[in-house]
């Protein structure tokens, strides 16, 4: 069972495990010639940190009910959830190996019928959120101890539904609900600020009755603190934006729209491989 105390070492093996996940989703999409990997490498330091400094969970029980929930909104970028739900010991390693493949647990968007450790099927972008608000007003009215977390990318926030759960879990002061927002300023196709500009983003989530945290979605440090703030210290929902880089870990890869869902021949395998250590 994880607790997700923070030690000494929590961001020395925070940091390995966000190594080993890179690697293992640029060999899964690479093997497979699909994927997300500029948005898996902007996420993979945040879930890292979720599961191996944040987050109470027993893998051996799934559905334990005072495990602290964690929705991936952003369902398309699942080489980062599906290593980390592995790194956890959700299922074993080799079955990342089907990534993709006919048949696999392991689909292009997570889902929870087929996965332990996914809360719900993930996808259409602007859905995880509400979700996950309803997860946390359900805590709220059993007085339940666990913690939600959901993390949405940047684009994602152009959808209406989220606005629509801001105001909600404003009004409502659903404490226990965190939001992570994935800001790499890149989404499909273009810069966001040039698609349906979202800035200044904290003022507006601070206008929704919500406490806002800008950080660093790299710096283990920052992220352990801001994410493991305690729910009792606060009286409203958290918005934290994570500012990070698309492509994070590779040269290449690094702030360019193109790896949205762009996916390495083998030359750029085996140098993204280099730089990846």
């Amino acid at each position: 069972m994880s607790h997700a105390l923070k030690t000494d070492n929590s961001e020395g093996l925070i940091r390995d495990k966000a190594l080993w996940m890179r690697r293992r989703a640029l060999q899964m999409v690479f093997d497979k010639q699909l994927g997300h990997l500029g948005g898996d490498f902007s996420a993979i330091d945040i879930l890292a940190t979720l599961y191996f400094g944040v987050l109470r969970y027993d893998p051996a029980r799934p559905d334990w009910a005072d495990r602290d929930r964690f929705v991936m909104s952003k369902g398309h970028a699942t080489g980062a959830l599906y290593t980390a739900l592995s790194a956890a010991g959700y299922f074993p390693e080799d079955w990342l190996d089907t990534y993709m493949a006919h048949h696999s647990k392991l689909n292009g968007h997570p889902n929870r019928q087929y996965l332990p450790g996914v809360e719900t099927n993930t996808g259409p972008l602007g859905h995880g959120f509400p979700v996950a608000l309803g997860i946390a007003i359900a805590g709220q009215i059993t007085g339940a101890g666990y913690r939600t977390y959901v993390l949405t990318g940047d684009g994602e926030q152009q959808e209406g539904s989220n606005w629509e759960a801001a105001m909600t879990a404003g009004h409502r002061k659903v404490k226990n609900l965190t939001l992570i927002i994935d800001r790499n300023r890149l989404q499909q196709g273009a810069g966001t600020e040039e698609t349906a500009g979202l800035d200044p983003l904290d003022d507006k989530y601070r206008a929704f009755g919500w406490e806002v945290a800008e950080i660093s979605g790299h710096d283990y440090g920052q992220l352990l603190d801001t994410l493991g703030t305690p729910v009792g210290s606060r009286e409203k929902p958290l918005c934290v934006i994570a500012n990070t880089v698309k492509g994070k870990g590779v040269s290449f890869m690094e702030n360019l729209t193109k790896w949205h869902h762009g996916v390495p021949n083998a030359e750029q395998f085996a140098q993204a491989m280099k730089e990846l250590v």
